[in-house]
């Protein structure tokens, strides 16, 4: 019989990788949690009606990307393929940001029927970060140096770079797209059969092509600066002003937009060329007219999105010791000679639990010699060695390990757990 398969670009996590994991997840929600933002914990499952509404009805993603079905009850439900709908959806639904502010964020799997790449799958992992009530340029700096303090957490500030644009109002994306779409038609003969699908439906992605004859030609588009209103061009150079005084460095890129519709003003990005071609690690900007789109009232908003899957590839690759110096090690075995025994073995095991909860302890419950139990437990990376025999049960006594340096010594069970927090400290 054939062994059955994970679905094609849906990864399993074995327990080594999920290690690395948590400790990424866990400096992000320190750093997080130190800038004052909360968690809030979303469904995966929303209705299509919602992307529709909000990302665009003829963008690549809710044209032939979303994972979407009809329940038993008749309603079209998604696998959310992004984050920020759904939070604005949750935040609105709530009564969390009408006049308030609120600093979000929220961790968890998104979905896209993409084709699988490094770094890339069809089930992807996410933490998003979003800001209501707040429309001055100085938040969009935070948010930048949230960013900063956790590639420099990780070790990875020397490989990231970030880089900026203002897309003007919806308004001025709007008169900016009939201009492109005129740059596009003359020079139609040149385009790949991806941009001519965009040309009139998404146009400004035709901006950030890979291609390497399309981003030759687009040097020679019009600039969407040449377009924006005079209220997001006095944000993007307060936003500027604020990142050249505070050191910061960054590249104005007039041809970054991004795949969904509701941005406006200011986008960002932190691009590594570790990635290959699929080089963002991080990337947002401003949505200031999506709470209207879904409610009756406007909030100025803000946001991005980390692809866990490329950070921690970043990670392993170019921070090899991260790993080993945060590696969660299996600290004290405890190791029985006889099946007599185990029942003290459990007792003391949840004892020293009590009383040293920063460690780990594992009771080995196989029945095979003490050297292999003593292999095993060194393959599973054990610092002490509790081995209780005989003398356990009789003469309340137990013998120490130290795999450290080899030494070995028996003691009363009375003083295992002193002995135990000298070995450890």
């Amino acid at each position: 019989m054939k062994n059955i398969q994970s679905v094609r670009g849906m990864k399993d996590y074995l327990p080594d990788n999920v290690l690395i994991w948590q400790q990424v997840e866990n400096i992000l929600k320190n750093i997080l949690n130190s800038y004052g933002y909360k968690e809030i914990r979303l469904p995966i499952i929303e209705h299509v009606a919602l992307y529709n509404r909000t990302i665009g009805e003829v963008t690549d993603l809710v044209e032939k990307e979303m994972y979407n079905f009809t329940d038993r009850n008749g309603d079209s439900l998604v696998l959310r393929p992004e984050g920020t709908a759904g939070c604005v959806r949750s935040s609105i639904e709530h009564g969390l940001i009408y006049n308030q502010e609120q600093r979000l964020w929220y961790m968890g799997p998104m979905f896209r029927h993409e084709r699988p790449q490094c770094g890339r799958y069809r089930q992807f992992h996410q933490i998003g970060v979003e800001v209501f009530g707040l429309e001055g340029p100085d938040i969009d700096v935070e948010l930048i140096m949230i960013n900063i303090r956790l590639w420099k957490a990780l070790g990875l500030d020397k490989y990231i770079r970030l880089e900026i644009n203002s897309l003007g109002s919806l308004d001025s994306c709007n008169n900016y797209r009939k201009v492109l779409i005129g740059f596009l038609e003359k020079h139609k003969n040149l385009l790949d059969e991806n941009c001519k699908r965009r040309m009139y439906t998404n146009p400004m992605r035709v901006l950030d092509s890979k291609n390497p004859n399309i981003k030759c030609l687009m040097e020679y588009a019009p600039k969407i600066s040449n377009y924006i209103d005079n209220d997001s061009r006095t944000h993007f150079k307060e936003l500027c002003n604020l990142l050249d005084k505070l050191n910061i460095s960054y590249k104005v890129n007039h041809h970054l937009v991004r795949g969904l519709d509701y941005y406006n003003r200011t986008v960002i990005e932190w691009i590594s060329d570790f990635l290959g071609a699929q080089g963002t690690v991080c990337g947002g900007g401003r949505y200031d007219d999506l709470v209207k789109q879904l409610s009756s009232y406007s909030t100025p908003a803000i946001g991005f999105a980390i692809g866990m899957e490329r950070l921690v590839l970043l990670v392993e690759t170019l921070n090899p010791n991260f790993k080993l110096r945060n590696r969660c090690n299996f600290d004290v075995h405890i190791i029985t000679k006889s099946k007599d025994i185990k029942v003290i073995a459990l007792d003391l095991t949840e004892k020293l639990r009590d009383a040293m909860p920063e460690f780990t302890f594992i009771t080995t419950f196989r029945d095979s010699s003490v050297k292999k139990q003593i292999t095993r437990a060194i393959k599973k990376g054990a610092t002490i060695i509790l081995i209780l025999g005989e003398n356990a049960s009789n003469l309340n006594q137990v013998t120490i390990k130290d795999l450290r340096n080899g030494k070995q010594q028996t003691i009363s069970i009375l003083d295992i757990l002193s002995t135990l927090k000298f070995l450890l400290k």
